[in-house]
């Protein structure tokens, strides 16, 4: 009988030694995130969290894509599996994603806190940054999801990889002033350091205008006046809309007053989802090669 508990004994030892190897331990917007396997369904809520997975070879059964695929950058899409659209970021569908049966949730602190513990209950959820974060900030969560999903090794070797890109093409490009401008039909955002973008270019080794008011704001609301006082050497401007605000002030001597517009420095695109929706690895390579592309000419 004591030979029959001590083999019990030793066996649940091994048990419990096999489960706490296997358990991964990182730190998300929670506090203390732990999972005790390397998860094989995946969820993803934002377009950055993708992004991350596909660059480490993982492919996320369910999706937060907006219900339009093609919102997914392609870069990303040709990495991947097809996935179940589980609905859009700002509301996503808890039927859809609990159908899906994952193993591991990952949520935006900005959109998904106030549905964190309804989400908890489907699966383990890691809560990181997406919505508002940095470019700085999204190399630390892409780090993250790949501990948490196994493949750390894989993504230190890719953000090695990625810096080194990065560092490469920001030799080619001015070191200059730069505006994003996001332009909708009646108002128009200046991108401020506290936000990807911004804080993309500013790694690129562009001067980019900072918050006017809250020391965090990732966009300054801004006039023609106000565009014409920041006057940048180089302007970007993503319009979401045809009717978009910009295009209404071509004609305006203030316009065409503007230092980029007489140097023939102004990007105009409507790729919103590159500019303002993706952030990622991909993303970001994807926004270096287009600037690299119309500022070595």
């Amino acid at each position: 009988m004591l030979h029959i508990v001590r083999h019990f004994i030793t066996f649940a030892f091994l048990v419990c030694l096999s489960v706490s190897a296997s358990a991964i331990t990182v730190k998300d917007a929670q506090g203390e995130f732990t999972i005790n396997n390397i998860p094989k369904r995946v969820v993803a809520l934002e377009y950055s969290f993708i992004d991350a997975l596909a660059n480490v070879g993982v492919s996320p059964v369910g999706v937060a894509d907006d219900n339009d695929k093609t919102r997914i950058l392609q870069s990303v899409r040709d990495k991947i599996n097809e996935w179940k659209s589980v609905g859009t970021r700002s509301q996503p569908s808890l039927e859809a994603i609990a159908e899906l049966k994952p193993d591991l949730i990952i949520a935006d602190q900005n959109r998904h806190s106030a549905v964190y513990d309804e989400l908890k209950k489907i699966a383990p959820t890691l809560l990181l940054k997406s919505r508002k974060e940095t470019y700085q900030d999204n190399l630390v969560s892409a780090q993250i999801i790949a501990d948490v999903v196994g493949k750390s090794q894989e993504m230190k070797a890719r953000i090695k990889q990625h810096k080194e890109k990065m560092a490469e093409i920001a030799k080619s490009l001015p070191k200059a002033h730069a505006i994003v401008g996001i332009s909708r039909e009646t108002q128009f955002l200046i991108t401020t350091n506290k936000s990807y973008t911004g804080s993309l270019l500013e790694t690129l080794g562009f001067t980019v205008d900072k918050p006017l008011n809250a020391k965090d704001d990732a966009n300054n609301p801004a006039g023609l006046e106000q565009l014409a006082t920041s006057n940048p050497e180089w302007l970007i401007i993503v319009h979401y809309r045809d009717e978009s605000i910009a295009k209404k002030w071509v004609n305006e001597p203030l316009w065409n007053a503007l230092t980029a517009v007489q140097k023939n420095q102004v990007i105009n695109t409507n790729d919103a989802a590159l500019w303002t929706r993706s952030r990622g690895l991909d993303a970001a390579e994807n926004i270096a090669e287009i600037l690299q592309k119309a500022m070595t000419k």
